[in-house]
């Protein structure tokens, strides 16, 4: 459940960011009806970054944003294409494989795999 694993991963003290090729303002709404809105330190959307996802300029814009260098940033994501993109820009990458698929060999390949989100701080703790 995903708010399980939202809230393991601000308890385990990581800093909690979106960036969303989607609008800021709904994914606030669905956050906020999922009540884990408060979780996250900010929304970000690719509405005020120079590039769609997975253009390497939208994640250097979230670094930025969030006063981050992308080394020290994780981009968790469901897509593999997001993971390559992030992947790409300098970020260390989670990939959260929902269906048990196999990843795909055309694309970076992610430091992290997990099936839900609660599992996420055993895993990082584990590669390193």
């Amino acid at each position: 459940m995903m708010p399980i694993g939202i809230r393991a991963l601000a308890a385990a003290g990581f800093r909690l960011i979106t960036l969303s090729n989607g609008s800021a303002r709904i994914a606030g709404k669905l956050f906020g009806e999922a009540g884990i809105r408060e979780e996250f330190e900010a929304l970000l959307s690719v509405e005020d970054a120079p590039a769609w996802k997975p253009a390497g300029a939208s994640y250097e814009y979230a670094a930025a944003a969030s006063g981050a260098d992308p080394s020290g940033m994780l981009l968790v994501a469901v897509h593999p294409w997001d993971i390559h993109g992030a992947a790409r820009a300098g970020l260390l990458t989670a990939w959260l494989n929902r269906t048990r698929g196999s990843y795909p060999a055309y694309f970076e390949a992610p430091e992290v795999t997990i099936t839900a989100l609660a599992e996420l701080p055993d895993a990082l703790a584990a590669a390193h």
